[in-house]
């Protein structure tokens, strides 16, 4: 479990992202936020991945990774750390679609949010984590013993 002071340091770290941005993809990471949490009240903010040149990523989790919201000059990209094995009858995933694990979601200036669809995903994403058992990727399987 993460301590307190992770979450709020991992959540300002997110405000700050949002403010900083400013603009259009300011607004689109704060609108996926909310959809995140409202998807499931329980999901944690994390923020990962900060190095040298790159500040850091937002990260929301409950029971792993469930997905991240990266920012870049024409896209806002949420990507799903288990996305291939996930049902998306709404035809969100628009990115990465050629992985074995990952599947991800461009959201383009102007671009409307399908909020229920979205949440459904993330739903399903957090009952996947939840329900354990091998990953989604072959090298994450126990190998079976001959």
């Amino acid at each position: 479990m993460e301590s307190a002071s992770a979450f709020i340091s991992a959540s300002a770290s997110i405000d700050a992202k949002i403010k900083e941005l400013g603009d259009w993809r300011g607004k689109t990471l704060a609108k996926v936020r909310a959809i995140v949490h409202a998807a499931d009240p329980e999901i944690v903010e994390e923020w990962k991945w900060a190095k040298a040149k790159s500040p850091g990523t937002p990260v929301w989790s409950h029971g792993g990774i469930v997905c991240t919201g990266e920012t870049y000059k024409s896209v806002v990209k949420m990507t799903f750390a288990r996305g291939a094995a996930l049902k998306d009858p709404s035809r969100l995933f628009n990115s990465s679609l050629e992985g074995n694990v990952r599947r991800a979601i461009d959201i383009h200036e102007g671009e409307k949010i399908n909020e229920a669809a979205l949440k459904d995903l993330i739903r399903a994403a957090v009952a996947l984590n939840l329900q354990g058992g091998p990953k989604a990727h072959p090298k994450f399987r126990k190998k079976r013993e001959i």
